[in-house]
Protein backbone atom coordinates (compact mmCIF):
# COMPACT_ATOMS: atom_id res chain seq x y z
CA UNK A 1 0.00 0.00 0.00
CA UNK A 2 1.17 3.68 -1.01
CA UNK A 3 -0.55 4.68 2.17
CA UNK A 4 -2.14 3.87 5.22
CA UNK A 5 -3.99 7.23 6.06
CA UNK A 6 -4.50 9.92 4.43
CA UNK A 7 -3.06 13.41 4.97
CA UNK A 8 -6.18 15.11 6.84
CA UNK A 9 -7.17 12.10 9.51
CA UNK A 10 -4.86 11.43 11.91
CA UNK A 11 -5.47 12.82 15.33
CA UNK A 12 -3.85 13.27 18.72
CA UNK A 13 -5.46 9.75 19.72
CA UNK A 14 -3.20 8.16 16.70
CA UNK A 15 -0.08 9.02 19.06
CA UNK A 16 2.79 5.96 18.08
CA UNK A 17 0.82 4.39 15.14
CA UNK A 18 2.97 3.37 12.36
CA UNK A 19 1.63 5.57 9.18
CA UNK A 20 2.38 5.70 5.85
CA UNK A 21 1.27 8.60 4.09
CA UNK A 22 1.39 9.93 0.48
CA UNK A 23 0.63 13.56 -1.19
CA UNK A 24 2.49 16.49 -2.27
CA UNK A 25 4.98 18.96 -0.73
CA UNK A 26 2.76 22.17 0.80
CA UNK A 27 6.13 23.92 1.80
CA UNK A 28 9.77 23.27 3.60
CA UNK A 29 11.01 24.30 6.74
CA UNK A 30 14.81 24.02 7.54
CA UNK A 31 15.77 24.93 10.11
CA UNK A 32 19.22 23.72 10.58
CA UNK A 33 18.84 20.95 13.39
CA UNK A 34 15.08 20.22 12.37
CA UNK A 35 13.09 19.64 9.26
CA UNK A 36 9.62 20.02 8.88
CA UNK A 37 7.67 19.20 5.18
CA UNK A 38 4.11 19.96 5.20
CA UNK A 39 2.67 16.70 3.08
CA UNK A 40 -0.57 17.70 1.43
CA UNK A 41 -3.30 15.47 -0.06
CA UNK A 42 -7.04 16.43 -0.83
CA UNK A 43 -8.04 15.59 2.72
CA UNK A 44 -5.76 17.92 4.32
CA UNK A 45 -1.97 18.23 5.62
CA UNK A 46 0.29 16.56 8.00
CA UNK A 47 3.44 18.13 9.31
CA UNK A 48 6.61 15.67 8.67
CA UNK A 49 9.60 15.66 10.98
CA UNK A 50 13.01 15.10 10.83
CA UNK A 51 16.18 15.89 13.69
CA UNK A 52 19.54 15.92 12.32
CA UNK A 53 21.42 13.48 14.61
CA UNK A 54 18.82 11.40 15.13
CA UNK A 55 16.80 10.89 11.71
CA UNK A 56 18.86 8.89 9.10
CA UNK A 57 21.58 11.10 7.57
CA UNK A 58 19.98 9.33 4.28
CA UNK A 59 16.75 10.57 5.06
CA UNK A 60 18.25 14.18 5.84
CA UNK A 61 19.92 14.52 2.89
CA UNK A 62 16.64 13.58 0.66
CA UNK A 63 14.54 15.80 2.49
CA UNK A 64 17.55 18.82 1.07
CA UNK A 65 16.54 17.80 -2.13
CA UNK A 66 12.98 18.06 -1.88
CA UNK A 67 10.77 21.17 -3.64
CA UNK A 68 7.23 22.18 -3.82
CA UNK A 69 4.98 19.99 -5.69
CA UNK A 70 6.98 16.90 -5.22
CA UNK A 71 5.10 13.57 -4.62
CA UNK A 72 6.31 11.90 -1.74
CA UNK A 73 5.42 8.30 -0.01
CA UNK A 74 5.94 9.00 4.06
CA UNK A 75 6.51 6.32 6.51
CA UNK A 76 7.01 6.82 10.11
CA UNK A 77 5.44 7.01 13.84
CA UNK A 78 2.79 9.25 14.88
CA UNK A 79 4.09 11.55 17.73
CA UNK A 80 2.33 14.68 19.46
CA UNK A 81 3.55 17.93 18.54
CA UNK A 82 5.55 20.41 20.99
CA UNK A 83 4.13 23.51 19.29
CA UNK A 84 0.46 22.56 18.44
CA UNK A 85 -1.42 24.40 15.62
CA UNK A 86 -5.10 24.81 16.80
CA UNK A 87 -5.84 26.28 12.84
CA UNK A 88 -5.36 22.39 11.23
CA UNK A 89 -7.46 19.85 11.97
CA UNK A 90 -3.86 17.96 12.36
CA UNK A 91 -2.14 20.12 14.48
CA UNK A 92 -1.91 18.01 17.52
CA UNK A 93 0.30 15.43 15.78
CA UNK A 94 3.47 15.39 13.35
CA UNK A 95 5.57 11.86 12.24
CA UNK A 96 8.38 11.23 12.88
CA UNK A 97 9.81 9.95 9.99
CA UNK A 98 11.60 6.52 9.46
CA UNK A 99 11.15 6.28 5.77
CA UNK A 100 10.71 8.75 2.68
CA UNK A 101 10.34 7.71 -0.94
CA UNK A 102 10.29 10.53 -3.90
CA UNK A 103 7.11 8.87 -6.24
CA UNK A 104 7.59 11.85 -8.37
CA UNK A 105 9.43 15.56 -8.89
CA UNK A 106 7.91 18.56 -10.02
CA UNK A 107 9.04 21.26 -11.31
CA UNK A 108 8.61 25.01 -9.46
CA UNK A 109 5.41 25.70 -9.89
CA UNK A 110 4.32 28.78 -11.81
CA UNK A 111 1.78 30.01 -8.85
CA UNK A 112 1.86 29.18 -5.28
CA UNK A 113 -0.41 26.16 -4.30
CA UNK A 114 -1.96 28.25 -1.56
CA UNK A 115 -5.62 29.63 -0.87
CA UNK A 116 -4.55 33.07 -1.48
CA UNK A 117 -2.58 32.41 -4.54
CA UNK A 118 -0.44 34.91 -6.36
CA UNK A 119 -1.13 33.22 -10.22
CA UNK A 120 -3.69 35.68 -12.50
CA UNK A 121 -6.77 33.86 -13.28
CA UNK A 122 -5.45 32.83 -17.49
CA UNK A 123 -2.01 31.85 -15.93
CA UNK A 124 -4.58 29.45 -13.27
CA UNK A 125 -6.75 28.56 -16.06
CA UNK A 126 -3.92 27.14 -18.16
CA UNK A 127 -2.60 25.26 -15.44
CA UNK A 128 -5.93 24.19 -14.25
CA UNK A 129 -4.82 20.57 -12.69
CA UNK A 130 -2.57 22.51 -10.43
CA UNK A 131 -5.32 25.18 -9.58
CA UNK A 132 -7.56 22.23 -8.14
CA UNK A 133 -5.01 21.23 -5.57
CA UNK A 134 -5.63 24.61 -4.04
CA UNK A 135 -8.20 24.40 -1.23
CA UNK A 136 -10.53 26.79 -2.71
CA UNK A 137 -11.02 25.03 -5.88
CA UNK A 138 -11.25 21.52 -3.83
CA UNK A 139 -14.01 22.71 -1.32
CA UNK A 140 -15.92 23.80 -4.49
CA UNK A 141 -15.68 20.72 -6.75
CA UNK A 142 -16.53 19.13 -2.85
CA UNK A 143 -19.63 21.01 -3.06
CA UNK A 144 -20.76 20.49 -6.30
CA UNK A 145 -20.57 16.49 -5.59
CA UNK A 146 -22.20 17.22 -2.63
CA UNK A 147 -25.41 18.74 -4.37
CA UNK A 148 -24.90 16.01 -6.99
CA UNK A 149 -25.90 13.43 -4.33
CA UNK A 150 -28.59 14.87 -2.45
CA UNK A 151 -30.26 15.80 -5.66
CA UNK A 152 -30.27 12.59 -6.97
CA UNK A 153 -31.65 11.16 -3.34
CA UNK A 154 -34.36 13.55 -3.55
CA UNK A 155 -35.58 12.58 -6.87
CA UNK A 156 -34.83 9.07 -6.20
CA UNK A 157 -37.46 9.56 -3.18
CA UNK A 158 -39.75 11.18 -5.17
CA UNK A 159 -39.84 8.50 -8.03
CA UNK A 160 -38.06 9.55 -10.41
CA UNK A 161 -35.65 7.58 -12.75
CA UNK A 162 -32.48 8.68 -14.69
CA UNK A 163 -32.74 8.04 -18.01
CA UNK A 164 -29.55 9.24 -20.37
CA UNK A 165 -30.63 11.35 -23.70
CA UNK A 166 -28.57 11.17 -26.89
CA UNK A 167 -25.75 14.24 -27.11
CA UNK A 168 -25.88 13.90 -31.28
CA UNK A 169 -28.92 15.39 -32.31
CA UNK A 170 -31.02 17.35 -34.65
CA UNK A 171 -30.13 21.14 -35.36
CA UNK A 172 -33.31 23.14 -34.67
CA UNK A 173 -33.81 26.72 -35.72
CA UNK A 174 -35.32 28.00 -32.30
CA UNK A 175 -33.52 29.36 -29.51
CA UNK A 176 -29.34 29.90 -29.01
CA UNK A 177 -27.22 28.39 -31.98
CA UNK A 178 -26.12 25.01 -31.73
CA UNK A 179 -22.58 23.36 -31.94
CA UNK A 180 -22.88 21.26 -35.01
CA UNK A 181 -21.00 18.04 -35.36
CA UNK A 182 -20.42 16.71 -39.17
CA UNK A 183 -21.19 13.42 -40.28
CA UNK A 184 -18.51 11.11 -41.81
CA UNK A 185 -20.67 8.76 -43.10
CA UNK A 186 -23.54 11.05 -44.08
CA UNK A 187 -21.44 13.67 -45.41
CA UNK A 188 -22.76 17.27 -46.04
CA UNK A 189 -25.26 16.47 -42.84
CA UNK A 190 -24.87 17.85 -39.79
CA UNK A 191 -25.44 16.55 -35.86
CA UNK A 192 -26.22 19.11 -33.03
CA UNK A 193 -25.02 19.26 -29.61
CA UNK A 194 -28.30 19.33 -27.65
CA UNK A 195 -29.41 22.53 -26.34
CA UNK A 196 -31.73 20.72 -23.79
CA UNK A 197 -33.12 17.29 -23.84
CA UNK A 198 -36.23 18.73 -24.61
CA UNK A 199 -37.81 16.88 -27.31
CA UNK A 200 -36.15 13.29 -25.68
CA UNK A 201 -37.73 13.99 -22.10
CA UNK A 202 -41.38 14.66 -24.22
CA UNK A 203 -40.87 11.11 -25.75
CA UNK A 204 -40.13 9.73 -22.48
CA UNK A 205 -43.67 11.15 -21.46
CA UNK A 206 -45.14 9.14 -24.21
CA UNK A 207 -43.13 6.43 -23.35
CA UNK A 208 -44.86 5.72 -20.14
CA UNK A 209 -41.99 6.96 -17.81
CA UNK A 210 -44.11 9.46 -16.24
CA UNK A 211 -40.80 10.55 -13.59
CA UNK A 212 -37.59 11.49 -15.56
CA UNK A 213 -34.90 13.45 -14.19
CA UNK A 214 -31.09 13.72 -15.78
CA UNK A 215 -28.00 15.69 -14.50
CA UNK A 216 -27.42 16.45 -18.23
CA UNK A 217 -24.42 18.24 -20.21
CA UNK A 218 -26.15 21.23 -22.47
CA UNK A 219 -24.41 22.90 -25.11
CA UNK A 220 -24.95 26.56 -26.55
CA UNK A 221 -22.77 28.59 -28.76
CA UNK A 222 -23.46 31.61 -27.28
CA UNK A 223 -21.40 34.95 -25.99
CA UNK A 224 -20.59 34.15 -22.31
CA UNK A 225 -20.33 36.17 -19.29
CA UNK A 226 -19.58 35.20 -14.83
CA UNK A 227 -22.78 32.43 -15.16
CA UNK A 228 -22.43 30.99 -18.77
CA UNK A 229 -20.14 28.85 -19.78
CA UNK A 230 -20.55 26.58 -23.78
CA UNK A 231 -20.97 23.81 -22.18
CA UNK A 232 -23.10 23.88 -18.57
CA UNK A 233 -25.03 21.03 -16.70
CA UNK A 234 -28.98 21.49 -15.55
CA UNK A 235 -31.08 19.27 -13.50
CA UNK A 236 -33.52 18.22 -16.02
CA UNK A 237 -36.54 16.48 -15.33
CA UNK A 238 -40.42 16.02 -17.26
CA UNK A 239 -43.19 14.52 -14.93
CA UNK A 240 -46.87 13.06 -16.78
CA UNK A 241 -50.35 13.21 -15.13
CA UNK A 242 -49.32 16.79 -13.42
CA UNK A 243 -50.60 20.09 -13.39
CA UNK A 244 -48.12 23.26 -12.80
CA UNK A 245 -48.88 22.70 -9.08
CA UNK A 246 -47.98 19.92 -8.98
CA UNK A 247 -44.53 20.50 -10.88
CA UNK A 248 -44.01 23.58 -8.64
CA UNK A 249 -45.03 21.56 -5.27
CA UNK A 250 -42.14 19.27 -6.20
CA UNK A 251 -39.42 21.38 -7.42
CA UNK A 252 -39.96 23.43 -4.37
CA UNK A 253 -39.67 20.56 -2.38
CA UNK A 254 -36.17 19.97 -4.04
CA UNK A 255 -35.24 23.33 -3.61
CA UNK A 256 -35.74 23.16 0.51
CA UNK A 257 -34.87 20.24 0.52
CA UNK A 258 -31.15 21.11 -0.50
CA UNK A 259 -31.02 24.37 1.59
CA UNK A 260 -31.74 22.29 4.52
CA UNK A 261 -28.94 19.36 3.20
CA UNK A 262 -25.97 21.41 2.05
CA UNK A 263 -26.69 25.00 4.34
CA UNK A 264 -28.40 23.94 6.85
CA UNK A 265 -31.34 26.54 5.84
CA UNK A 266 -34.84 26.24 6.51
CA UNK A 267 -36.75 27.83 3.51
CA UNK A 268 -40.31 28.92 4.04
CA UNK A 269 -42.57 28.33 1.72
CA UNK A 270 -41.60 29.69 -1.70
CA UNK A 271 -43.86 32.88 -2.89
CA UNK A 272 -45.56 33.62 -6.29
CA UNK A 273 -45.36 36.60 -8.27
CA UNK A 274 -46.61 37.33 -11.81
CA UNK A 275 -44.18 38.09 -14.47
CA UNK A 276 -46.31 41.47 -15.28
CA UNK A 277 -45.83 42.45 -11.33
CA UNK A 278 -42.29 41.76 -11.35
CA UNK A 279 -41.62 43.60 -14.26
CA UNK A 280 -43.98 46.47 -12.93
CA UNK A 281 -42.66 46.21 -9.31
CA UNK A 282 -38.59 45.34 -9.70
CA UNK A 283 -38.35 46.00 -13.56
CA UNK A 284 -36.90 42.31 -13.93
CA UNK A 285 -38.04 38.68 -14.67
CA UNK A 286 -35.88 37.59 -12.15
CA UNK A 287 -36.32 40.01 -8.85
CA UNK A 288 -33.57 40.14 -6.18
CA UNK A 289 -36.14 39.63 -3.38
CA UNK A 290 -33.39 40.15 -0.47
CA UNK A 291 -34.36 43.51 0.00
CA UNK A 292 -37.46 46.16 -0.74
CA UNK A 293 -37.28 49.47 -3.35
CA UNK A 294 -40.04 48.28 -5.12
CA UNK A 295 -40.87 51.12 -8.08
CA UNK A 296 -43.47 53.15 -7.92
CA UNK A 297 -45.04 54.87 -10.88
CA UNK A 298 -44.89 58.85 -10.91
CA UNK A 299 -47.02 60.05 -13.95
CA UNK A 300 -50.08 61.03 -12.53
CA UNK A 301 -48.12 63.40 -9.96
CA UNK A 302 -45.11 64.38 -12.43
CA UNK A 303 -46.50 65.10 -15.88
CA UNK A 304 -48.23 68.50 -17.07
CA UNK A 305 -45.99 70.60 -15.37
CA UNK A 306 -43.55 71.69 -18.00
CA UNK A 307 -41.07 69.45 -17.29
CA UNK A 308 -40.62 68.21 -20.79
CA UNK A 309 -38.11 65.13 -19.76
CA UNK A 310 -40.99 64.08 -18.09
CA UNK A 311 -44.12 64.83 -19.91
CA UNK A 312 -42.86 63.06 -23.21
CA UNK A 313 -42.09 59.78 -21.17
CA UNK A 314 -44.28 56.65 -21.69
CA UNK A 315 -43.19 55.65 -18.24
CA UNK A 316 -41.81 58.04 -14.58
CA UNK A 317 -41.09 55.95 -12.03
CA UNK A 318 -38.56 55.68 -9.33
CA UNK A 319 -37.11 54.43 -6.16
CA UNK A 320 -36.56 55.49 -2.65
CA UNK A 321 -33.20 54.63 -0.74
CA UNK A 322 -33.96 54.77 3.07
CA UNK A 323 -31.43 56.84 4.73
CA UNK A 324 -29.83 58.34 1.95
CA UNK A 325 -30.39 61.81 1.51
CA UNK A 326 -27.22 62.37 3.25
CA UNK A 327 -25.40 61.86 0.00
CA UNK A 328 -23.22 63.82 -1.34
CA UNK A 329 -22.83 65.94 -4.87
CA UNK A 330 -19.99 63.61 -5.52
CA UNK A 331 -22.06 60.09 -5.32
CA UNK A 332 -25.31 61.35 -6.69
CA UNK A 333 -22.93 62.08 -10.09
CA UNK A 334 -21.58 59.12 -9.34
CA UNK A 335 -25.07 57.23 -9.78
CA UNK A 336 -25.90 59.54 -12.82
CA UNK A 337 -22.66 58.50 -14.18
CA UNK A 338 -23.82 54.89 -14.18
CA UNK A 339 -27.14 54.59 -15.05
CA UNK A 340 -25.36 56.76 -18.26
CA UNK A 341 -22.97 53.57 -18.98
CA UNK A 342 -23.60 51.99 -22.46
CA UNK A 343 -24.99 48.56 -20.20
CA UNK A 344 -27.72 50.67 -18.67
CA UNK A 345 -27.77 52.91 -21.48
CA UNK A 346 -30.41 55.93 -19.70
CA UNK A 347 -29.95 59.59 -20.51
CA UNK A 348 -29.89 60.27 -16.50
CA UNK A 349 -31.58 60.39 -13.19
CA UNK A 350 -33.33 62.63 -11.01
CA UNK A 351 -32.95 62.61 -7.24
CA UNK A 352 -35.04 64.58 -4.42
CA UNK A 353 -33.38 64.39 -1.09
CA UNK A 354 -35.90 64.68 2.16
CA UNK A 355 -34.05 66.42 4.18
CA UNK A 356 -34.01 65.85 8.44
CA UNK A 357 -36.13 69.08 8.41
CA UNK A 358 -38.93 68.09 6.39
CA UNK A 359 -37.77 70.01 3.30
CA UNK A 360 -36.71 68.94 -0.18
CA UNK A 361 -34.10 69.09 -2.44
CA UNK A 362 -33.83 68.13 -5.81
CA UNK A 363 -32.49 68.45 -9.28
CA UNK A 364 -35.70 69.53 -10.76
CA UNK A 365 -36.54 72.44 -7.96
CA UNK A 366 -37.11 74.59 -10.86
CA UNK A 367 -39.84 72.56 -12.28
CA UNK A 368 -41.42 71.43 -9.05
CA UNK A 369 -42.61 72.93 -5.91
CA UNK A 370 -42.19 71.65 -2.22
CA UNK A 371 -45.60 70.75 -2.29
CA UNK A 372 -45.25 68.66 -5.30
CA UNK A 373 -42.21 67.35 -4.10
CA UNK A 374 -44.12 66.46 -0.87
CA UNK A 375 -46.79 64.57 -3.38
CA UNK A 376 -43.76 62.41 -4.73
CA UNK A 377 -42.82 61.63 -1.18
CA UNK A 378 -46.25 60.33 -0.20
CA UNK A 379 -46.23 58.08 -2.82
CA UNK A 380 -43.34 56.52 -1.86
CA UNK A 381 -44.61 56.33 1.69
CA UNK A 382 -40.83 58.54 2.08
CA UNK A 383 -39.59 59.80 5.57
CA UNK A 384 -37.03 62.74 6.20
CA UNK A 385 -33.48 60.96 5.71
CA UNK A 386 -34.56 59.12 2.79
CA UNK A 387 -33.97 59.77 -1.02
CA UNK A 388 -35.75 59.16 -3.77
CA UNK A 389 -34.41 58.35 -7.23
CA UNK A 390 -36.32 58.84 -10.24
CA UNK A 391 -35.91 57.71 -14.11
CA UNK A 392 -38.29 58.70 -17.09
CA UNK A 393 -38.81 57.44 -20.56
CA UNK A 394 -40.31 53.79 -22.77
CA UNK A 395 -41.73 51.59 -21.00
CA UNK A 396 -39.74 48.64 -20.49
CA UNK A 397 -36.28 50.35 -20.98
CA UNK A 398 -36.63 52.79 -18.37
CA UNK A 399 -37.62 49.45 -16.33
CA UNK A 400 -35.30 47.62 -17.36
CA UNK A 401 -32.63 50.74 -16.45
CA UNK A 402 -34.02 51.60 -12.83
CA UNK A 403 -33.86 47.69 -12.01
CA UNK A 404 -29.76 48.28 -12.59
CA UNK A 405 -29.87 51.11 -10.53
CA UNK A 406 -32.46 49.36 -7.52
CA UNK A 407 -29.20 46.27 -7.89
CA UNK A 408 -26.21 48.69 -7.86
CA UNK A 409 -27.97 50.81 -4.61
CA UNK A 410 -28.86 47.04 -3.17
CA UNK A 411 -25.09 46.22 -3.41
CA UNK A 412 -24.31 49.85 -2.39
CA UNK A 413 -26.25 49.81 0.93
CA UNK A 414 -25.18 45.57 1.54
CA UNK A 415 -28.71 44.48 1.04
CA UNK A 416 -27.46 41.85 -1.06
CA UNK A 417 -26.09 39.22 1.93
CA UNK A 418 -25.03 36.13 0.02
CA UNK A 419 -25.53 34.34 2.92
CA UNK A 420 -29.29 35.16 2.68
CA UNK A 421 -31.36 33.43 0.48
CA UNK A 422 -34.92 34.11 -0.85
CA UNK A 423 -36.04 31.72 -3.77
CA UNK A 424 -39.17 32.80 -5.11
CA UNK A 425 -41.25 31.29 -8.34
CA UNK A 426 -42.18 33.72 -11.24
CA UNK A 427 -45.54 32.63 -13.20
CA UNK A 428 -47.35 33.90 -15.81
CA UNK A 429 -45.34 35.03 -18.57
CA UNK A 430 -46.06 35.46 -21.55
CA UNK A 431 -45.78 32.73 -24.51
CA UNK A 432 -44.75 34.42 -27.49
CA UNK A 433 -42.08 37.89 -27.94
CA UNK A 434 -41.95 40.28 -30.87
CA UNK A 435 -38.82 40.29 -33.25
CA UNK A 436 -38.71 43.58 -34.88
CA UNK A 437 -35.24 42.05 -36.83
CA UNK A 438 -37.50 38.73 -38.12
CA UNK A 439 -40.95 40.41 -38.44
CA UNK A 440 -42.54 37.21 -36.49
CA UNK A 441 -43.16 35.84 -33.10
CA UNK A 442 -40.95 33.73 -31.02
CA UNK A 443 -41.41 31.85 -28.15
CA UNK A 444 -40.49 33.39 -24.61
CA UNK A 445 -39.49 29.89 -23.58
CA UNK A 446 -39.67 27.33 -26.33
CA UNK A 447 -42.12 25.80 -29.18
CA UNK A 448 -43.62 23.39 -27.14
CA UNK A 449 -44.86 25.32 -24.05
CA UNK A 450 -48.46 25.25 -23.63
CA UNK A 451 -50.40 28.49 -23.03
CA UNK A 452 -52.69 29.08 -20.36
CA UNK A 453 -56.13 27.36 -21.38
CA UNK A 454 -58.30 30.25 -21.13
CA UNK A 455 -55.72 32.27 -23.40
CA UNK A 456 -56.08 29.70 -26.30
CA UNK A 457 -58.50 31.28 -28.09
CA UNK A 458 -56.44 34.17 -28.47
CA UNK A 459 -53.42 32.48 -30.73
CA UNK A 460 -55.85 33.31 -33.79
CA UNK A 461 -57.03 36.42 -33.09
CA UNK A 462 -54.22 38.26 -30.42
CA UNK A 463 -51.04 36.32 -29.92
CA UNK A 464 -49.32 39.17 -28.06
CA UNK A 465 -51.88 38.43 -25.27
CA UNK A 466 -51.11 34.93 -24.21
CA UNK A 467 -49.79 34.10 -20.48
CA UNK A 468 -47.63 30.74 -20.98
CA UNK A 469 -48.42 27.92 -18.19
CA UNK A 470 -44.67 28.58 -17.91
CA UNK A 471 -42.84 29.20 -14.52
CA UNK A 472 -39.02 30.16 -13.53
CA UNK A 473 -36.83 29.52 -10.17
CA UNK A 474 -35.45 32.53 -9.41
CA UNK A 475 -33.03 33.39 -5.86
CA UNK A 476 -31.41 36.60 -4.94
CA UNK A 477 -31.94 37.78 -8.48
CA UNK A 478 -30.41 34.72 -10.12
CA UNK A 479 -32.88 32.42 -12.46
CA UNK A 480 -31.81 29.47 -11.47
CA UNK A 481 -33.96 27.30 -13.91
CA UNK A 482 -37.82 27.30 -15.91
CA UNK A 483 -39.92 25.09 -17.04
CA UNK A 484 -43.51 24.86 -18.16
CA UNK A 485 -46.82 23.01 -19.06
CA UNK A 486 -46.34 21.45 -21.97
CA UNK A 487 -48.70 20.92 -25.41
CA UNK A 488 -49.61 17.22 -25.63
CA UNK A 489 -51.83 17.78 -28.52
CA UNK A 490 -51.10 17.39 -32.16
CA UNK A 491 -53.33 20.16 -33.29
CA UNK A 492 -52.36 22.74 -30.85
CA UNK A 493 -49.26 22.29 -31.09
CA UNK A 494 -49.04 22.69 -35.19
CA UNK A 495 -50.98 26.12 -34.50
CA UNK A 496 -48.07 26.91 -32.32
CA UNK A 497 -45.64 26.24 -34.59
CA UNK A 498 -48.15 28.28 -37.28
CA UNK A 499 -47.80 31.23 -35.23
CA UNK A 500 -43.89 30.76 -35.29
CA UNK A 501 -44.13 31.33 -38.41
CA UNK A 502 -43.66 27.61 -39.53
CA UNK A 503 -45.01 26.09 -42.65
CA UNK A 504 -46.96 23.07 -41.91
CA UNK A 505 -43.75 21.54 -44.04
CA UNK A 506 -41.09 23.72 -41.98
CA UNK A 507 -43.03 21.85 -38.81
CA UNK A 508 -42.85 18.58 -40.14
CA UNK A 509 -38.95 18.84 -41.18
CA UNK A 510 -38.05 20.18 -37.74
CA UNK A 511 -40.18 18.56 -35.39
CA UNK A 512 -42.35 15.55 -37.24
CA UNK A 513 -40.77 13.09 -34.81
CA UNK A 514 -42.70 14.75 -32.34
CA UNK A 515 -45.86 15.75 -33.75
CA UNK A 516 -46.30 12.14 -34.51
CA UNK A 517 -45.56 10.57 -31.31
CA UNK A 518 -48.63 12.95 -30.08
CA UNK A 519 -50.60 10.46 -32.00
CA UNK A 520 -50.38 7.70 -29.53
CA UNK A 521 -51.59 8.60 -26.77
CA UNK A 522 -49.31 11.49 -25.36
CA UNK A 523 -50.46 12.23 -21.73
CA UNK A 524 -50.59 16.14 -20.19
CA UNK A 525 -47.44 16.46 -18.94
CA UNK A 526 -44.75 19.33 -17.46
CA UNK A 527 -41.37 19.70 -16.70
CA UNK A 528 -38.68 22.43 -15.55
CA UNK A 529 -35.05 22.32 -15.74
CA UNK A 530 -32.43 23.72 -13.22
CA UNK A 531 -29.02 25.51 -14.01
CA UNK A 532 -26.94 22.48 -11.96
CA UNK A 533 -23.97 25.29 -12.20
CA UNK A 534 -25.67 28.38 -10.94
CA UNK A 535 -27.26 26.20 -7.89
CA UNK A 536 -24.08 24.83 -6.65
CA UNK A 537 -22.38 28.83 -7.24
CA UNK A 538 -25.15 30.39 -5.36
CA UNK A 539 -25.01 27.83 -2.39
CA UNK A 540 -21.17 28.93 -2.37
CA UNK A 541 -22.48 32.87 -2.69
CA UNK A 542 -20.35 33.36 -6.02
CA UNK A 543 -21.79 34.88 -8.77
CA UNK A 544 -18.90 32.89 -11.29
CA UNK A 545 -19.86 29.24 -11.98
CA UNK A 546 -16.15 28.90 -13.56
CA UNK A 547 -14.91 28.28 -10.39
CA UNK A 548 -17.71 25.33 -10.01
CA UNK A 549 -16.59 23.57 -13.13
CA UNK A 550 -13.54 21.06 -12.84
CA UNK A 551 -12.19 22.53 -16.52
CA UNK A 552 -14.64 25.73 -17.99
CA UNK A 553 -13.78 27.77 -21.09
CA UNK A 554 -12.36 31.43 -20.72
CA UNK A 555 -14.46 34.31 -21.52
CA UNK A 556 -13.44 33.66 -25.19
CA UNK A 557 -14.82 30.09 -25.25
CA UNK A 558 -11.41 28.65 -25.15
CA UNK A 559 -9.88 26.09 -23.29
CA UNK A 560 -6.05 27.50 -23.01
CA UNK A 561 -5.09 24.71 -20.80
CA UNK A 562 -5.90 22.11 -23.95
CA UNK A 563 -5.50 24.98 -26.72
CA UNK A 564 -9.14 24.30 -27.92
CA UNK A 565 -10.59 24.89 -29.79
CA UNK A 566 -8.24 24.19 -32.51
CA UNK A 567 -7.29 23.27 -36.40
CA UNK A 568 -7.53 19.63 -37.16
CA UNK A 569 -5.67 18.05 -40.05
CA UNK A 570 -6.46 18.12 -43.85
CA UNK A 571 -7.37 14.57 -43.79
CA UNK A 572 -10.10 14.71 -41.28
CA UNK A 573 -11.86 17.42 -43.20
CA UNK A 574 -11.70 15.79 -46.07
CA UNK A 575 -12.64 12.55 -44.72
CA UNK A 576 -16.00 14.80 -43.29
CA UNK A 577 -16.37 16.23 -47.05
CA UNK A 578 -15.29 19.74 -45.32
CA UNK A 579 -12.34 20.27 -47.10
CA UNK A 580 -11.80 24.47 -47.79
CA UNK A 581 -9.22 26.43 -48.57
CA UNK A 582 -9.78 28.83 -45.80
CA UNK A 583 -7.77 31.80 -47.82
CA UNK A 584 -10.15 31.21 -51.08
CA UNK A 585 -13.38 29.30 -49.64
CA UNK A 586 -14.81 30.09 -53.47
Amino acid sequence: MLRTHTCGELRIEDVNKEVKLSGWVQRIRDKGGLIWIDLRDRYGITQLLLEEGRSADELVKTARTLGREFVLQATGKVIERVSKNPKMPTGDIEIDLTELNILNASQTPPFTIEDNTDGGEELRMKYRYLDLRRNPLRKNMELRHQVSLETRKYLDSQGFIDIETPYLIKSTPEGARDFVVPSRMHQGEFYALPQSPQTFKQLLMVAGYDRYFQLVKCFRDEDLRADRQPEFTQIDCEMAFVEQQDILNTFEGLVRYLFKEIKGVNIEKLPHITYAEAMQKYGSDKPDMRFGMEFVELNDVTQGKGFKVFDDAQLVVGIKAEGCANYSRKQLDKLTDFVRRPQVGANGLIYVKYNEDGTFKSSVDKFFSQEDLKVWANKFDARAGDLILVMAGETDKTRKQLSELRLEMGEQLNLRNPNVFVPLWVVDFPLLEWNEETNRYHAMHHPFTSPKPEHEHLLDTDPGKVNANAYDLVINGVEIGGGSIRIHNRELQKKMFQVLGFTDEEAQEQFGFLMNAFEYGAPPHGGIALGFDRLVALFAGQDSIRDFIAFPKNNAGRDVMIDSPSVIADEQLKELGLKVDIKNPS
